[in-house]
Order: C-alpha cells, then sequence, then structure tokens
C-alpha cells in the first residue's frame, strides 16, 4: 500500500503516478480588484466626456452672444459724416456792456478795451448797477435775455474763466459782463482763441452697442 493511500481504504483508492493536485489561490479577490478598476475608468470616461460637452455649449453661447453683440454695435460716424454744428456767433457779431462790481476802479474800461482788440463790439462801459455792486463774488457774470445761452454766453464765457450766467427780461441782443470781487484779468487771448476754437468745433459721436 502507498504512503498516499488513506487508511483503511485498502488498495481500491490507490494514487499512483507523479501528477499531484495543486492548489490555487482563489479568484474572488482578483475579480473585486479587476471590477473596481474598471469602475474608475468607466467613471472617469463619463466625467470627462461631460466636461466636453458643457465646453462645447458653453462656446457656442458665447460665440452668439459676441457676434449678437458685435451685429448691433454701430461704429461712431466718421467727422465728414457728422451733422454741422449749430453756428455760434462771431465776437463781431456781439456787443458787451462791461460794468465794474468792485471797489477797484478802471477795471471795466481796461476790459472793455481788451474785448474790443480780442473782436467784440463795446456798449456801455461804468460800474455795476446797484443790484449788482459789490454783490458778485465770482470773476464775472453774464447777464442777457434768455436767446443769449444759445451761443452768446458760450463765446463770451471762453473769455473769462468761472463766469456765471443769468437771463433777465431785455428784449435786446446785446450782454452785460459784470466784473466780480475775485476778477484779476481776461484770460490769455491764447487760451481764449483755443478754448473758442474748441466751442465751434464738433464733438464726435461715440459708438453705440
Amino acid at each position: 500500500m502507498s504512503m498516499l493511500t488513506p487508511p483503511g481504504m485498502g488498495g481500491k483508492y490507490r494514487i499512483t503516478g507523479d501528477v499531484y493536485p495543486r492548489m490555487r489561490r482563489p479568484q474572488r479577490r482578483r475579480r473585486i480588484v479587476l471590477g473596481a478598476a474598471a469602475a474608475v475608468l468607466v467613471l472617469g470616461a463619463a466625467g470627462w466626456g461631460t466636461l466636453q460637452l458643457v465646453d462645447v455649449f458653453s462656446g457656442d453661447g458665447k460665440t452668439k452672444t459676441t457676434a449678437g453683440k458685435q451685429a448691433d454695435c454701430k461704429p461712431a460716424p466718421k467727422p465728414s459724416a457728422l451733422p454741422a454744428a449749430a453756428a455760434l456767433p462771431k465776437p463781431a457779431q456781439i456787443t458787451v456792456n462791461v460794468y465794474n462790481a468792485t471797489p477797484r476802479s478802471g477795471l471795466a474800461k481796461t476790459t472793455a478795451d481788451e474785448l474790443k482788440k480780442r473782436g467784440f463790439l463795446i456798449g456801455k462801459v461804468g460800474n455795476a448797477p446797484a443790484a449788482y455792486d459789490k454783490k458778485v463774488t465770482g470773476t464775472g457774470l453774464l447777464l442777457g435775455a434768455p436767446g443769449a445761452t444759445k451761443g452768446m454766453f458760450s463765446v463770451v464765457g471762453t473769455q473769462l474763466k468761472g463766469a456765471t450766467t443769468k437771463v433777465d427780461a431785455r428784449t435786446t441782443a446785446d450782454i452785460d459782463l459784470i466784473i466780480g470781487t475775485a476778477f484779476k484779468t481776461l484770460d490769455p487771448k491764447a487760451a481764449a482763441d483755443a478754448a473758442l476754437v474748441a466751442l465751434n468745433k464738433p464733438k464726435p459721436v461715440p459708438a453705440r452697442c
């Protein structure tokens, strides 16, 4: 009887030969590991695909929105296409009365003489009326009819920075320049001329989007 024959079984169940059964590791753990790895790969692929779809749709929306804005945006017209600005009166078409509302003497005459050199017509020159005498605290006050607001105030205002404006009940086309206590002198002629040029130059219209 062979040494491999279990006791009590005699020779009926004798194991012969030189090949013996081998013990194999269980397959269950390997299957679990492979399944987990496959699940991770599937989830990663699904997430990447979702991000790609989001980018595609987001990109299309941005492109369409940008294209729509560009289509609605109107470029600013060229200077040659701009409408002509309302014609402003020239200094030679404006009569200025110069009044001194300060305690300093001689300001009305010297100011009137300088305005005349700059092309303005000069009307009355003297001390300010009692209603304004020593009551104008700024550099000056431009006083005129309501129609003066359409251009005459702006043209005379280029000669004296900081002058305020006021309308009264007059029906004439002249303007009063009432010199205030803060007045020193008219603006330099070069600066006044530049301001007058800018006043007559139309401003470009910005693009509308």
